[in-house]
């Protein structure tokens, strides 16, 4: 199964951006959105920004990732490896 995970563009240079993925941040490549602009939200799939998002649809599809990781999906949006949530560490 494959999944693209929605990220925030914290900052970006010509074919980099540093992205917020929930509280975890990673740099992706930006060659296939070179439209994309810091706080854009992009799809991130295998290191790879493959479609700009509506901010709408990236808040939507979040909440949606957390609630079946709440629901024991085995996967979720803002979870470490172990399962915690990393928004909810305080």
């Amino acid at each position: 199964m494959c999944l693209a995970i929605p990220a925030r563009i914290i900052r970006r240079d010509e074919q980099l951006a540093l992205v917020d993925m929930g509280g975890i941040q990673k740099l992706v490549s930006t060659l296939l959105v070179p439209d994309a602009k810091q706080d854009d939200f992009i799809l991130v799939h295998a290191g790879f920004g493959i479609q700009i998002m509506d901010h709408n649809e990236a808040a939507l599809t979040m909440a949606l990732l957390k609630e079946l990781a709440q629901h024991g999906g085995g996967i979720g949006y803002g979870t470490a490896d172990n399962g915690r949530f990393l928004d909810q560490a305080d």
